[in-house]
């Protein structure tokens, strides 16, 4: 009859079969990755549509910047919350022209692949604003949050690119407050920065509102943020941040990640880019009708995280220019 093993034994025990299971994890996580994404666009993506019907090639973020500000907007089944977002926005935009001519803007709204009639709702600011002003790009697939912005942002002709999100959460008027995080970051590292839009300081009034169950994973996603990969911005998941066009650029063509999780690698590319990053505290209210689902979402984000930190630390992900 075989004795139980001593405590020190089990302990040894225990700790081999941790580092196997880390190294099995590894050995996935490098197996499994995908390269350096190419940027793939359907046809019907190639071009956007003008305000007299007429298709226009989509910019480059490879060529020169054209206006001051591209301001991309990822949309999945928003054809309820748009609307607010866009009136806000707009309104500002126009009255922010008007006081320094100078001010060029342009937003880009990507239809995400929805399923209802998020593109029409685009259409009419397209055909009340211009296509120079409103430009709105339908993606054939549902690429993922990340993967809208990403195709937003290559799309863009701003020298800087505000991403945004389309349910209005934040006041739209805070992007000053983002331009000055970016202003004080200078002199910027070869005209790279980026300034995140910060729910943080509203962290303890959204707690007495969350059940315990989320805000335990809501804890548990920030530890994993901070452990893994980003450690020096507090909120990484604020839809609302500014880059500079070198900064987006560099960042988004490194990006790999297309959903939930994508903010926080290109958090974690620009702080391994040394990318000058300032954290600023938004306005923000909780808009009904999320596309998150609680804990499979939270799930697959924590799978992201591990994922993140494994494929780069093995080599499976490189960065172009520096490594970690």
């Amino acid at each position: 009859m075989a004795l139980p093993l001593s405590l020190p034994a089990a302990a040894v025990a225990l700790a081999a079969l941790a580092v196997l299971l880390l190294i099995l994890i590894c050995v996935i996580a490098h197996v499994t990755a995908r390269k350096m994404p190419t940027l793939h666009r359907h046809e019907e993506e190639k071009f956007f549509v003008n305000t007299e019907g007429r298709k226009e090639p989509v910019p480059s973020i490879h060529d020169p910047p054209t206006k001051e500000l591209s301001v991309v907007v990822p949309s999945y089944n928003e054809e309820d919350r748009l609307p607010l977002m866009m009136d806000e926005a707009l309104d500002y935009l126009e009255k922010r022209q008007k006081r320094d001519p100078s001010f060029t803007y342009e937003v880009i709204v990507v239809d995400d692949g929805s399923k209802d009639q998020t593109t029409k709702v685009a259409l009419k600011y397209r055909k009340k604003y211009g296509s120079d002003k409103v430009r709105v790009l339908s993606l054939v697939k549902n690429r993922g949050k990340g993967g809208a912005v990403r195709m937003g942002v290559f799309s863009s002709r701003g020298k800087k690119i505000l991403m945004a999100d389309a349910d209005g959460a934040t006041k739209f008027a805070d992007i000053e407050k983002v331009e000055e995080g970016l202003k004080n970051l200078q002199p910027w590292p070869n005209q790279m920065a980026i300034s995140c839009g910060s729910r943080a300081h509203l962290e303890k009034d959204s707690i007495a509102k969350r059940s315990y169950f989320r805000t335990l994973l809501m804890y548990g996603f920030h530890f994993l943020v901070w452990f893994l990969c980003v450690k020096e911005i507090r909120d990484t998941q604020c839809g609302f941040k500014l880059l500079t066009r070198e900064a987006a650029l560099l960042t988004f063509s490194t990006l790999h990640i297309e959903r939930w999780a994508f903010d926080v690698e290109l958090l974690y590319i620009a702080q391994c880019l040394k990318i000058p990053i300032a954290e600023v505290a938004v306005n923000w209210t909780e808009i009904e009708g999320s596309k998150l689902v609680p804990f499979w979402s939270w799930l697959q984000m924590g799978r992201d995280l591990l994922f993140i930190r494994l494929r780069y630390m093995t080599g499976a992900w490189q960065l172009e220019t520096r490594k970690c």
